[in-house]
């Protein structure tokens, strides 16, 4: 038994700003919500992650990418999966309250996958 934690790949379609700030934090965390974004929702689909920032960021910031990243399944269980949609367009919605806990739960480095402009 090697004691390995068990965990869920997550992914969350970005803008340039808040990558840059993931990029101050070491690739280690997620920074806090600002006022009006009372939710984190990083997705359980990599595809929904891509149409988020190929449609979205790239059109509001200019580029858009796309992270993955491991999560302590456990810890995840607290948070119940929401449809947003279709039966792939699926999130976990974290309070803005719990994102230190949440990134304590991160395992490894958080890494770019994709990238649009």
């Amino acid at each position: 038994m090697t004691g390995q934690r068990a965990t869920t790949t997550l992914w969350r379609p970005t803008g340039p700003e808040e990558l840059d700030l993931v990029r101050e934090l070491n690739w280690r965390a997620w920074p806090p919500r600002l006022p009006e974004q009372p939710i984190f929702y990083p997705v359980l689909d990599e595809d929904y992650a891509i149409k988020i920032a190929r449609d979205w960021n790239v059109r509001h910031s200019g580029a858009g990418f796309v992270t993955r990243f491991e999560v302590e399944s456990e810890f995840l269980s607290r948070y119940p999966v929401q449809q947003a949609g279709g039966r792939t367009i699926l999130e976990l919605w974290v309070p803005a309250a719990d994102l230190e806990d949440f990134n304590a739960q991160i395992i490894g480095e958080i890494q770019v996958t994709h990238e649009f402009r």
